[in-house]
């Protein structure tokens, strides 16, 4: 009987503190060995790999799927189809934008039912956190939500089944029940005062187009949000994870509460490290987000607190919708969202690796290993002896071109078609499991399957100490 099913031969394999030539070896899902060279017995599998970089598989902790209820919008199927393209081997979707939110356990049942066997990769869920649902709370803890997600600012949207904006006395009320639980609240951080103040004169005074957006959403606004937030979740003592963080003033007050002993961890998205907001005015709705692209000049600050370990976790925020609703010639009406999961790994690479030179390690930490850890999936985000064997092989030498047909989105959008990138995704396994390869496509049936996320830390505590220790 061999030693492993498979053994993937002579790569350079980015662990957590190092690139180190490797063969891996993989027993029933899982890393059972790491060395220079392993013995293949009769009926292992082998990979030849020499010439590649092994990453491990991003966790993206910031996805929208819209299911259930708005799989016209993007499902799991069709998410799932490009995030292993993308070299994407887990996910965490958000509660919204589907009808009806998860913000209830039978909202929860609908969600898990709408994704089960239907996802390509390994994925985890969001609960949410909206004006009466506390009660909620504990029964989505132990359905296995991976954390909760709460507004700031209203999110948009019509209809009953819409994700609300939570007020003071809903967030500290939440952060109080989400403490008891052991999770995190997850935070879009723009202050609604401010925002919809200047949403409501630029649109009075017939501003509309994309720069008056953009100054609509000002960087004060993120940072006095992100202030009152850090306040509330140190009197309550719940942990906080900033969603999609646009300015470097903004990380820099969490990296304050950070060395004052807080739990709490930052999140930037690829869109605000390769696009301006010049860009919003080139290319039109496909690059409206909120909060909304920054300038050249604060671009550059979040690169180099990238380099310096201000931030955690880069995610996609992925955020779909049909073509219908990025057509309008009031900026402000259009659906705020980008659409770019696909593309995740190959940016941080080219733009990061290769153009700026952060190292391989830095990157597998702030795409896998430490967006796994804020969740406690400890099963990802490592390339590791007992770790998932979630792996993407990298082909230096191809460079690739992002095409409209390349997109497997159910609506072929993205800001970064046309972008070449000096790097491609050869393959891609989820649990040893090839799901991708760019040479045959997707593997014929989806196998992701959901975790269920428990409680994590010593103690039923998480210290921001503990956690920088482990990562």
């Amino acid at each position: 009987m061999a030693n492993f099913d498979s053994i993937i031969r002579g790569a350079r394999v980015v662990l957590k503190d190092r690139v180190q030539q490797l063969d891996i070896g993989i027993q029933d899902g899982k890393i059972t060995a790491l060395s220079s060279r392993l013995k293949v017995e009769e009926g292992t599998e082998v990979v030849e790999a020499a010439g590649f970089t092994i990453m491990p598989g991003v966790v993206d902790i910031h996805v929208h799927f819209n299911e259930p209820g708005l799989a016209s919008w993007e499902g799991f199927s069709s998410g799932s189809a490009a995030l292993a393209a993308g070299g994407i081997t887990t996910y965490v979707d958000m509660p919204l934008n589907g009808v009806p939110p998860t913000t209830s356990p039978e909202a929860w049942d609908m969600k898990k039912q709408a994704a089960q066997d239907r996802s390509y990769v390994d994925y985890a869920f969001w609960g949410g956190l909206v004006p009466g649902n506390q009660q909620q709370l504990m029964n989505l803890a132990e359905s296995g939500a991976a954390g909760f997600k709460a507004f700031m600012s209203e999110p948009g949207g019509e209809g009953e089944d819409i994700f609300a904006r939570a007020d003071e006395q809903t967030l500290l009320d939440g952060m109080l029940e989400i403490a008891r639980l052991n999770r995190v609240l997850a935070l879009h951080a723009e202050d609604e005062a401010m925002v919809a103040q200047l949403g409501a004169r630029s649109i009075a005074e017939g501003k509309t187009g994309p720069m008056d957006y953009v100054k609509s959403r000002p960087a004060e606004a993120e940072v006095i949000a992100v202030t009152k937030a850090l306040q509330y979740g140190e009197q309550t003592g719940c942990p906080l994870h900033f969603v999609h963080i646009s300015t470097r003033e903004a990380l820099e007050r969490i990296a304050e509460a950070k060395g004052r002993g807080q739990d709490v961890t930052s999140e930037t998205c690829p869109h605000y490290l390769t696009l301006t907001e010049q860009d919003v005015v080139r290319l039109g709705a496909v690059a409206k987000c909120a909060p909304p692209l920054r300038s050249s000049a604060e671009q550059e600050t979040l690169w180099d607190a990238l380099a310096s370990g201000l931030i955690d976790v880069i995610a996609s925020d992925h955020s779909p919708c049909p073509p219908s609703m990025k057509q309008s010639d009031n900026f402000f009406e259009i659906w705020g969202g980008i659409s770019g999961a696909q593309s995740t790994l190959l940016i941080m690479l080219d733009e990061g690796h290769l153009r700026r030179r952060l190292s391989l390690p830095l990157l597998g930490r702030v795409l896998a290993l430490q967006p796994a850890r804020r969740l406690g999936l400890e099963s990802k985000g490592e390339i590791a002896i007992g770790k998932d064997a979630d792996l993407v092989l990298i082909d230096w030498n191809t460079s690739t071109t992002l095409n409209v047909d390349d997109l497997l989105y159910t609506h072929k959008q993205s800001p970064y078609i046309g972008r070449t990138f000096a790097c491609a995704v050869a393959e891609v396994y989820c649990r040893g499991i090839k799901v991708y390869s760019a040479k045959e496509g997707l593997s014929a049936n989806p196998a992701g399957q959901f975790i269920a996320a428990g409680s994590y830390g010593k103690n039923g505590t998480r210290g921001t100490e503990e956690y920088h220790d482990r990562v």
